[in-house]
């Protein structure tokens, strides 16, 4: 029998001292979901393949910077291909379930940024009829970085060679801009502007590396290097004075909107990329189905509060029911605390006590509510409300459109459950995969728990439920009217028009909407990924929950320590069902029956 010491000089056998030790753990509370999440982070043997793919990325990108080269567009182009060449020598069978879940997001990385390579190379070989001077500027930058000799004498011979073939450019737009507008499209001529920019900069970068170092050099080079930078700029400023400003249609007034959409093709590759097993087509028509059930159960509330099938006189009266201008703050700190509590009632997920203490708020001014005209979330929840220098009617849509019970579905969406927890455990647990961040994934968790509290009888009266429907119809819409304007089957004022009739938006509501799908800075599918992303989730929960195969909080959980990846490897994570080949290709049908219910 062994025997320990203790500090004071005590001696006691093994025996004993599991004794003391089983009496002290049966006085601890011990959570077994923490004890899980303690555990849960392991390292799955790809981490050092992440940071070394990371680190020579790094190093390539910082190196082979020069615009318009076809030898640094090659060089990165060879890298993702030995890169993919490397992940192929890995044993995948021999990985864990998590190994091989981050042997698939990591390739399914290294292949779509390849193309996205290979794409905007094409793109800019289209432009380059409008830069003649390339070549020549390319060719000193990349022998600068060879670290060549540069003789002053005839590099100045070859920036006024540079600078004649910039002279000659900008003659020949001036002269033919009539048909230059014909040929050369808002989107062309954006990308030719930007390119003559980045030459401009790369230029100037260049010969500040000699200037004030190497004196006969500056003073062979200084004056032509200035005029290739003066033509640079006047032939910059030609192309998007002449061929960009004048093909954008300018906004007319405050609610003007301006978006490019990006067509059938594109839509297609960022649904590949996101693992999303669908067309657009059949993406709509998902949309459409869960539009009638939320019509379904609207025209049901509706009925309840006494307005027959008329749920514009139901939504309006719900409207109305707002807090006076102040208030704000107090209801959205009562609505975050009826749903924390909500949840550990029931035991559907864990809260880390730190999460709860640490959100905060901060009101939304004016000018953001433009774009932004309800709440946004994370660790701060961003308040729409009315401000005092708002227009009278703008005042009265706000107030309106961020109701109580309107807010009550929005608040648990930014906050916890939602954005706030997420982050939260992001930071925490596989940091190392927010690289992969999706929409589908961080969008989607925060609908799916609007679904799932929906299910939970979270909504206490008619009008909490229209306030529920109101966002869940929203969401339908935007699948709609997102995809239907990057196909081009739906315009943006058609697309306002669409979210007043059909959802019941506040029309400088729904402008801040559409503006802020169509104007650039979200992925073309962000506003689609809302509601698709909580249908694989719930999806995911139905079919583990639903088989035994995990209690909700295990679920929930587990959701979010798999941090936000692509819905589709969150299922191949958590689901011992789904089988994993070293090709595995997506394909998971999530939505077959259509419909809420």
């Amino acid at each position: 029998m062994g025997f320990v010491q203790l500090v004071h000089g005590e001696v006691i056998d093994m025996k004993r001292m599991m004794m003391i030790l089983g009496a002290i753990l049966v006085t601890i509370p011990i959570c077994t979901a923490e004890l899980e999440a303690q555990t849960s982070d392991v390292s799955t043997g790809l981490r050092p393949f992440f940071e070394r793919y990371d680190a020579d990325r790094g190093n390539l990108d910082r190196f082979y910077s020069i615009p318009l080269s076809k030898n640094d567009h090659q060089r990165k182009l060879d890298f993702y291909k030995e890169q993919l060449a490397e992940l192929g020598k890995i044993d995948f069978a021999g990985l864990s379930r998590d190994g091989q879940v981050d042997y698939l997001l990591l390739r399914n990385e290294i292949i779509h940024t390849r193309k996205r390579s290979i794409r905007e190379a094409a793109l800019d070989a289209e432009v380059l009829a409008l830069l003649p001077f390339r070549d020549p500027i390319v060719e000193q930058l990349e022998s600068h970085r060879r670290l060549e000799t540069a003789d002053g004498k005839k590099v100045a011979a070859h920036m006024e060679d540079i600078e004649g073939l910039i002279s000659a450019a900008h003659s020949r737009l001036e002269g033919s801009l009539k048909e230059a507008r014909k040929t050369w499209d808002k989107d062309k001529a954006s990308r030719a502007h930007r390119r003559v920019r980045d030459l401009d900069r790369a230029v100037t970068r260049w010969f500040r590396f000699y200037n004030g170092y190497s004196p006969l050099f500056s003073w062979w080079v200084k004056r032509p290097a200035g005029r290739v930078n003066e033509g640079l700029n006047k032939y910059a400023q030609l192309i998007k004075e002449q061929l960009v400003d004048r093909a954008i249609k300018k906004p007319t007034g405050p609610d003007g909107l301006v978006g490019n959409p990006i067509g059938a093709e594109k839509l297609l590759e960022a649904l590949e990329r996101e693992m999303i097993a669908y067309t657009p087509a059949e993406l709509v028509k998902i949309a459409e189905k869960e539009f009638v059930w939320c019509d379904r159960e609207m025209a049901r509330a509706s009925r309840e509060l006494g307005f027959g099938d008329d749920w514009r006189k139901a939504q309006g009266h719900v409207k109305n029911l707002h807090v006076k201008p102040g208030d704000q703050p107090r209801l959205i700190k009562e609505l975050a605390l009826e749903a924390e509590k909500f949840l550990e009632e029931r035991k559907l997920l864990t809260i880390p006590p730190l999460c709860k203490e640490t959100w905060r708020i901060q009101m939304m001014s004016a000018d953001r509510q433009r774009v932004n005209p309800y709440f946004t979330g994370g660790e701060v929840i961003s308040v729409s409300f009315p401000t005092d220098e708002m227009a009278h009617k703008d005042k009265l849509m706000s107030m309106r459109g961020n109701n109580i019970h309107f807010s009550r579905a929005t608040v648990h969406h930014e906050l916890i459950p939602g954005h706030h927890l997420q982050g939260f455990m992001t930071a925490r647990y596989r940091a190392y995969r927010r690289r992969f961040n999706t929409p589908f994934w961080t969008e989607g968790w925060a609908l799916y728990w609007e679904m799932r509290l929906w299910d939970l009888d979270f909504p206490k009266s008619p009008e909490d439920r229209i306030g529920m429907l109101f966002w869940r119809k929203h969401r339908c819409a935007r699948i709609i009217f997102s995809l239907g304007f990057h196909l081009g089957t739906m315009k943006a004022g058609e697309a306002v028009d669409f979210l007043v009739e059909r959802v019941g938006h506040e029309r400088r509501n729904a402008t801040a909407e559409v503006r802020r799908s169509i104007q650039g800075g979200y992925s073309p599918l962000y506003q689609a990924a809302y509601m698709l992303g909580a249908l694989q989730i719930r999806a995911l929960q139905r079919k583990l929950v639903g088989e035994g195969k995990m209690t909700d909080r295990q679920f929930h959980d587990a959701v979010l320590r798999q941090n936000s990846i692509p819905i589709e490897m969150l299922r191949a994570a958590l689901d011992r069902d789904v089988k994993l080949p070293r090709d595995y290709k997506p394909g998971w049908k999530f939505a077959k029956g259509g419909g809420s219910r």
